[in-house]
């Protein structure tokens, strides 16, 4: 009985024990049977033990061996740091996976942490998205605290990708915090925001510096300026240029440059210049950035002769030149049609070593091609392909207008059908370039094929393919094709431009349906479409060899009030009638020019002799010459009259 007693109180023990929890863990082990016991049970004392664990760790970039290493600038970061970048990189899950991660080793990313991995991870400047999710993350961690340091470099990750509503946001948390403002802070900030344009934030930045103490630096200036150029705020920058003057900080190269910037950008070339030329005045030596922003100001105006004249006052200070200089002073050259002064300087960027671009031999060919010298422009073209450059749609476009406009319009088809064949973009230009090339070689049916062909490749058909199918029927005679694309041209909404109507304006002139050809002109007027002296020209022309001289000068006095003043208007009419053999209506427009005081007796005079002279009437411009015409005076009683030009034909 008594062994049955101690067995049930062995099995009620074990099983007691059985069910007791890990956490309470004996204080020391039982004492096992022997034969002093009598087999008794040995008995038990327990106490608990808490498994709750230790609070996290804010983990730092470095670690702090302060005591071990005399430079701390060679302190090598933290191991945390490449485990956790590995983890942002990897993560398909962010938050969740730094939330896994930190709670697995008990760590807490403190500030400095997070602005450590925002400055030196280019994978986040990459990704600002990624960035703005570590940023949110890090600041619902328990005790934490954004540095101003970290929302700056945030702006700066935001404003390089142009997130202006990721980067107003947080601008709009640092000045609802209670940060102390730094003079780098500052900086960075009123940089980021110039590169966005946000003045108005901006300005607080700048104004807070102000109220924190806070002196700029020369830095802080020139940030501020870009800032505001960069915005077109001209007026403001001024004014930041002028205290730099007045103050301690002077403006250096980098603050001309940005004024210089900001006055080309908004159109004031001349103000650029005169702070060009004050630059000097102060001792600052303008550099090739200088030198570049004033060319492209002059490029962009057409103004290719001082483009150039920078240009040699670069190379007679020894000032590198930068390509893009080449490129502007060379594009100009060609421009202005100075194709050889602009292979010279092409060939002179080459002997210095620089390499010439797509957009150089472009140019330079069509220069030659526009000046009818088809030889050089296609050299030039063998020795692009030989330098190992690819020409462009642009390039191949150029070399069809060339082909086309010395009549090797079989050979630019060639060209055509090769970048059709190579897959090569064709754009409009280059369609209007062999619509007009066929067109004035009399392959009217042609011409029209290729125009149709545009629509089929679905490339817009604009107003320069419409001008060039237009002007191939007008010169084939053929008025009411034309005046039917007209027409269509009108339907699909495409601008009917002041060349379209000059070409037909010209057209009807020559099919002598002279009241239809002003009705043209009428319509031009009135659709607020503004005439140029060409088109002038031509009007004038048709209505003088109509018989309508006095209409031409009604017309001609009614472009002054909208700003057209055709300078050699009267010249050219003269010499139409001449070339008509109208002289004796030449000389009633001569006496009538001078009779409205428009021109002076001698210069009419002579505008006539010339004329006459062109159109191979030698002896009426000898007798005019040996005549005291125009600026001489003949007797009536005692009435003194000039003597006009109608008297030559007595």
């Amino acid at each position: 009985m008594r062994n049955a007693q101690r067995i049930t109180v062995l099995a009620s023990s074990s099983s007691l024990v059985a069910r007791i929890p890990q956490s309470f863990q004996p204080l020391q082990p039982p004492i096992p049977r022997s034969p002093h016991n009598n087999g008794a049970t040995a008995s038990f004392s327990f106490r608990f033990v808490s498994t709750s664990l230790p609070p996290p760790e804010w983990i730092e970039p470095f670690f702090d061996v302060s005591d071990l290493a005399h430079d701390p600038e060679n302190r090598k970061p933290s191991p945390w740091v490449d485990r956790i970048s590995d983890l942002l990189r990897n993560s398909s899950e962010l938050e969740t996976d730094l939330n896994d991660f930190c709670g697995k080793f008990l760590i807490r990313l403190s500030p400095n942490f997070v602005s450590f991995v925002l400055k030196s991870l280019d994978f986040l400047r990459k990704n600002p998205r990624i960035a703005l999710r570590v940023f949110r993350w890090a600041e619902k961690q328990k005790g934490y605290s954004h540095k101003l340091e970290c929302y700056v470099l945030l702006v700066d990750i935001l404003a390089s990708a142009g997130d202006l509503d990721g980067v107003r946001a947080l601008v709009s948390e640092i000045r609802d915090g209670d940060f102390v403002m730094t003079v780098p802070a500052c900086n960075s900030m009123i940089r980021s925001l110039g590169i966005l344009g946000m003045v108005e934030e901006l300005l607080w930045v700048w104004r807070r510096m102000k109220e924190s103490g806070i002196e700029p630096t020369l830095f802080t200036y020139n940030y501020l300026l870009d800032g505001l150029v960069n915005s077109m705020f001209i007026e403001s920058a001024e004014k930041v240029f002028e205290a730099m003057e007045v103050g301690k900080i002077q403006p250096d190269i980098v603050t001309y440059n940005t004024l210089i910037k900001g006055y080309c950008k908004s159109g004031k070339t001349q103000k650029a210049v005169e702070k060009f030329k004050e630059m000097e005045v102060k001792s600052v030596n303008p550099d090739k950035i200088t030198y570049l922003t004033l060319m492209q100001a002059y490029y962009s105006e057409g103004s290719y002769d001082s483009c150039l004249c920078l240009y040699h006052e670069m190379e007679e200070i020894g000032l590198e030149i930068p390509p893009h200089a080449y490129s502007l002073v060379i594009g100009g050259l060609c421009k202005e049609k100075k194709c050889f002064e602009g292979f010279a300087i092409f060939e002179n960027m080459i002997q210095k070593g620089y390499k010439a671009n797509v957009a150089i031999y472009t140019a330079l060919i069509d220069s030659f091609g526009k000046s009818g010298k088809e030889g050089d422009a296609m050299r030039i073209f063998e020795r692009m392909k030989a330098e190992g450059f690819e020409p462009d749609e642009v390039t191949y476009s150029v070399i069809v207008n060339c082909l086309c406009k010395v009549g090797k319009v079989e050979k630019a088809r060639e060209y055509f059908e090769f970048c059709k064949e190579r897959g090569i973009l064709i754009n409009a230009v280059f369609y209007s370039s062999l619509i007009d090339g066929l067109g004035k070689a009399g392959m009217v049916d042609d011409a029209e094929k290729v125009f149709e062909e545009m629509a089929l490749k679905k490339c817009v058909q604009d107003s320069y393919c419409y001008n060039a199918v237009i002007d191939a029927f007008v010169k084939a005679g053929m008025m009411e094709k034309a005046l039917k694309f007209f027409k269509r041209m009108e339907d699909e909404g495409c601008d009917q431009t002041v060349y379209t109507y000059t070409i037909l304006i010209d057209g009807l002139f020559k099919e002598h349906k002279n009241e239809e050809a002003l009705k043209m002109w009428e319509m031009m007027i009135d659709k607020g479409i503004t005439p140029t002296p060409a088109s002038f020209r031509v009007l004038s022309a048709g209505l003088c060899l109509s018989g309508k001289v006095s209409r031409a000068c009604k017309i001609l006095d009614e472009l002054a009030p909208m700003g057209v003043i055709p300078e050699t208007a009267f010249e050219d009419m003269i010499n139409i009638l001449c070339k008509a053999g109208r002289f004796e209506q030449a000389c009633k427009l001569a006496d009538g020019i001078v009779d409205r005081g428009r021109e002076i007796p001698g210069r009419v005079r002579t505008l006539l002799i010339n004329a006459l002279r062109k159109a191979g009437n030698a002896d009426l411009a000898i007798k005019l010459v040996h005549s005291r015409i125009g600026i001489g005076y003949e007797r009536l009683g005692c009435i003194k009259r000039r003597v006009k030009f109608r008297a030559l034909m007595d």
